[in-house]
């Protein structure tokens, strides 16, 4: 591209997803914006880090929305305690659009009555457990419920939990756990953790939830709970299941699906609801016990960071992910807003760690050479943006 094409002052909206084990969000969008003041420092850069429901969902749109972020120790993935935070919004705070898209009577009505923002990734995030560590089997999601509750104690008038990233295939049985629910051995004894390795010793199911405002939980997977799509042949994996023991996960998943649906009075079919398999079947446990429902996320955080006012002011747009391939067109992320940048005649650049898909009409930039070791493009990801952003313009 002749160098000219970005002589003038330009408005750039800068608006990255994280770059996974390697960048938040907000540090790419950092990294761009620095490499693009270096070299044209008049021009207007308006920073919109993106999140996906996972890492950064909740500081980003408390932040976003001018709220409160409050932090607890809770229990993490494994059992241990760490510190994690929730947001309190004010509903007069959040966009019209983005209100429409929480499902929730009018806005006049909500007065005084705070959203809290829920992200289930800094309780229960696969992020927190080492690789050689993880075990979908032993994951607990009980962190997250004492999110949830906290927040529902802070007088919270509705949750909105994002649940990208999680370390568990629980079903949500440790949220549920903590938020009042019992899982009761034979001998009348708790299996606390309820987590996939001890649901065999489950005899029964007692106790309801403690009052809880509506939950609404953000989420752009349509996998049902069980089956070829379902948590466990897509999911599992990438948390630490082996190949060898998918059959027992999923016979073992699709068991005390039913058992919570009978035991919650629901029925068995909304284990086949698209969705229900997000973050390894919390949706479903929330959906079942709770009443929660879905919501698309990209959609919902769009909305909420007004990003088409920001995008239709912008003459420029960069974007990017860790990883960008087919799965970065359906419908979300960078590819999403590059999509839209294009259908506005916008010139969009997408920069990622890999390129691997075709995209007429984007400026597609790699910023991994071919054949640096992984530890080392994780290590030196921020550097190589910065790099290639200034090569870029």
């Amino acid at each position: 591209m002749p160098d000219d094409t970005y002589s003038k002052r330009m408005r750039v909206l800068i608006a990255f997803d994280k770059f996974k084990d390697s960048l938040t969000a907000a540090q790419a969008c950092g990294a761009a914006a620095r490499a693009l003041r270096a070299r044209h420092p008049d021009w207007e850069l308006d920073l919109c880090p993106l999140a996906d429901g996972g890492e950064g969902f909740a500081a980003l749109l408390t932040q976003a929305a001018g709220g409160e972020l409050r932090r607890l120790t809770v229990t993490g993935p494994q059992g241990e305690r760490r510190e994690a935070a929730y947001g309190l919004v004010a509903p007069d705070r959040i966009p019209r659009a983005a209100w429409a898209r929480l499902d929730l009577p009018e806005l006049a009505s909500a007065a005084g009555r705070s959203v809290a923002v829920v992200e289930m990734a800094a309780a229960s995030g696969l992020a927190l457990v080492p690789a050689a560590a993880r075990d979908p089997w032993r994951a607990t999601s009980r962190g997250t419920g004492e999110l949830v509750w906290a927040a529902a104690e802070a007088g919270a008038g509705t949750i909105l939990l994002g649940v990208g990233g999680s370390a568990t295939h629980d079903l949500g049985l440790g949220a549920l756990a903590a938020l009042g629910m019992e899982f009761r051995a034979a001998t009348g004894a708790r299996c606390d953790p309820p987590v996939p390795a001890r649901w065999a010793e489950i005899a029964r199911i007692e106790g309801t939830l403690r009052p809880l405002p509506p939950i609404r939980i953000a989420c752009d997977v349509a996998n049902p709970l069980l089956g070829p799509r379902g948590a466990a042949a897509v999911y599992a994996p990438q948390k630490g299941l082996r190949a060898a023991d998918y059959e027992q996960l999923e016979r073992a998943s699709a068991e005390m699906a039913a058992r919570l649906a009978d035991y919650c009075r629901r029925p068995r079919d909304l284990a086949a609801a698209a969705g229900a398999g997000a973050a390894g079947g919390i949706a479903y446990g929330l959906m079942a016990a709770a009443g929660a429902k879905l919501l698309p996320g990209f959609e919902l955080i769009t909305a909420w960071l007004d990003v088409a006012a920001r995008l239709a002011a912008a003459d420029l747009i960069l974007t990017g992910e860790g990883r960008f391939d087919a799965s970065s067109h359906e419908g979300k992320g960078p590819g999403a807003l590059a999509n839209r940048a294009q259908a506005l005649g916008k010139p969009a650049h997408v920069f990622a760690g890999q390129i691997a898909t075709a995209a007429p009409g984007l400026h597609l930039h790699a910023i991994t050479p071919a054949g640096l070791p992984l530890a080392e493009a994780l290590r030196t990801a921020g550097e190589r943006l910065v790099a290639a952003v200034t090569a870029a313009f």
